[in-house]
């Protein structure tokens, strides 16, 4: 298959705004794959060789790519510097750059997708002496082969920005529809992708073995499961309603969730956004190692900080510190050594426990762990009365907890991959009033600062996420609570995801200076929510022409990298908080005038 046909897919869906017609685009490249390379395309169109969780990554930097180009276009590398500094998009530089350079078509072999999968392969792979002219010499053969439009999409994809933000639903779409017999099989796919977290190896079962051998996939040890994820409330009398009046309650610690994947070989520990950070946590690792009876087992639990010398528990932000450390992890690990909390089994003894009722996967996990100061299971009740559900509450915070986890009883607790439900319920004490509770929005626009701010942003238009269409809507401009080094690393955490024009899949009135694909998210608080005239965040849903937004934002300096743009806070979450200010005004009016 030629390359050139994948590029013109990228373009067109560069140049559309439209989420359908980017299905449709994706429905006619699939089309043209040949089924024995179906997961390559899906990856190169994810931006990616490889699933996430393998962790293999292109590693070229900027100043190879700069010396490639050089080699190929015959320029220096200042001038091509000094084109990316004003562009601000390497790719386009080397579209500009092999434009300008008299190249003769018939002279140029034309670049196949295997070809170029297989080039980026065996860059990704390069390590040791040497490595560094090893991939400069592929990259240099690969680029010097490339038409101008094709050498912008390879600059960026070794770079790791292709910018397309295609959503993985939207390939589910597009292969139910092109492969799977329709969009009535989309459902089938995504339980697949929700149990391997693996696109391409779901395009590849699909185009291989039809909707037959998607509707046999199984769970497999190694392979992350996608999150389960919950639903919020903040009313104890609420809450069991939804739970038809008893439930289980777990404490919500304040750590790190982590799916761990044990077998006699090895423990592999993958984070919420199923990154794989088993070698940041090798206490964590040993503590499964030792613990665990069963020979093959995937849990989830949280990996909690502690005091060393009292035994507390202490906040997250200090288990974050281990994120993306190599140097001096020893010593970190025994000034802020983890306890792991093990609260949910998916799979033990060849057995897929997703389907399984809670509490049947709760005593299994129960008989599985050898418990001790360092490994124990998450704390407990049931309970039937708001009353119990509310003093619990107050234990768990006085235990340093956030709250609480509502978890089903019923016959419909079974783990739900991948989605949001109200069999899972978060409680946490800041929802007893208003904005106390912090909100995890998306990055989708930056203002440029002024003042002493100059030269940096000064604001960031940030959105909420709206399932139901696929799309992130606008709650807020935050300009407080970011420090010096904030704002001198934001345009550098930022710049993978910049755009020239708003993305897709963003719902914005407000035009910011510069517009980003929705990526990274951070966690920010409020003093309350008010309807908005210019916000899309739960647009018409309580006046006609209002949405909502966040009054008075401030960043709290938690940059969740644990959690993609997808698990930030929905809008309909936005719209409940809201609905709960109004019940309390009109509970308490006296007081709000006050």
């Amino acid at each position: 298959m030629l390359y050139s046909r994948i590029v013109e897919t990228y373009t067109e869906i560069e140049a559309t705004t439209k989420r359908l017609e980017i299905t449709r685009l994706l429905v006619e490249l699939i089309d043209a794959t040949p089924r024995s390379i179906i997961d390559k395309v899906v990856y190169l169109t994810q931006g990616k060789l490889y699933p996430d969780f393998l962790g293999i990554e292109l590693g070229v930097a900027e100043k190879l790519l700069f010396r490639a180009l050089a080699k190929v276009t015959g320029q220096t590398e200042e001038k091509i510097m000094a084109g990316y500094k004003k562009l601000g998009d390497l790719g386009t530089v080397a579209e500009s750059l092999l434009k300008d350079k008299t190249q003769a078509s018939f002279h140029r072999e034309a670049l196949t997708v295997e070809e170029v999968y297989n080039v980026f392969d065996t860059i990704a792979h390069e390590a040791g002496k040497g490595s560094i002219d090893s991939k400069l010499r592929h990259l240099t053969g690969l680029l010097g082969k490339a038409s101008p439009t094709e050498a912008r999409y390879i600059t960026r994809m070794a770079l790791g920005r292709l910018r397309l933000g295609v959503a993985d639903m939207t390939i589910l779409d597009a292969l139910a529809i092109s492969i799977g017999g329709g969009k009535e099989s989309r459902p089938v796919l995504e339980r697949a992708y929700n149990r391997s977290s693996d696109l391409g190896h779901v395009a590849k079962t699909l185009a291989t073995g039809g909707i037959e051998a998607i509707e046999s996939f199984k769970v497999t040890v190694g392979r992350p499961i996608r999150p389960m994820l919950a639903e919020r409330l903040s009313d104890a009398r609420a809450i069991l309603v939804k739970m038809n009046g008893e439930c289980a309650a777990e404490y919500k610690y304040d750590g790190l969730r982590v799916q761990a994947h044990v077998s006699t070989k090895e423990v592999t520990l993958f984070s919420r956004r199923l990154e794989n950070i088993t070698d940041q946590f090798p206490d964590v690792r040993q503590l499964l190692k030792k613990n665990i009876e069963e020979e093959a087992v995937i849990l989830e639990g949280e990996a909690v900080p502690v005091d060393p010398s009292t035994g507390e528990l202490l906040p997250f932000q200090l288990i974050s510190q281990r994120r993306g450390r190599k140097y001096d992890l020893e010593k970190t690990i025994g000034e802020i050594p983890v306890a792991f909390f093990p609260f949910d089994l998916l799979y033990a003894d060849t057995i897929d426990l997703t389907d399984r009722p809670y509490l049947e996967r709760r005593e299994r996990l129960r008989k599985l762990i050898r418990k001790n100061e360092k490994i124990n299971l998450s704390q407990q009740k049931i309970c039937n009365g708001p009353e119990a559900l509310d003093e619990f509450m107050e234990q768990a915070v006085a235990d340093g907890c956030e709250g609480l986890m509502i978890k089903s009883i019923g016959p419909d607790s079974t783990y739900k991959a991948g989605a949001r439900g109200w069999t899972w319920i978060k409680y946490k004490r800041e929802y007893k009033s208003e904005m106390q509770d912090s909100v995890d929005l998306a990055v989708v626009g930056a203002f440029a600062g002024r003042g002493r701010r100059g030269g940096a942003y000064g604001a960031l238009l940030l959105a909420a996420y709206d399932k139901s269409d696929d799309v992130f809507r606008t709650v807020c401009k935050c300009g407080s609570g970011f420090t010096d080094e904030d704002l001198n690393k934001l345009p550098k955490l930022l710049e993978k995801y910049g755009i020239s024009h708003p993305h897709a899949r963003v719902d914005s009135k407000v035009v910011p200076d510069v517009w980003f694909v929705p990526g990274l998210v951070l966690e920010i608080v409020g003093a309350e929510v008010t309807l908005s005239p210019i916000h899309t965040c739960g647009m018409n849903r309580i006046r006609p022409g209002a949405g909502l937004a966040i009054r008075f934002p401030r960043f709290t300096g938690k940059y969740r990298e644990d959690k993609s743009a997808e698990d930030c806070t929905t809008t309909d979450e936005v719209v409940k908080m809201y609905r709960a200010q109004l019940k309390k005004i009109a509970a308490n009016p006296l007081a709000e005038a006050a």
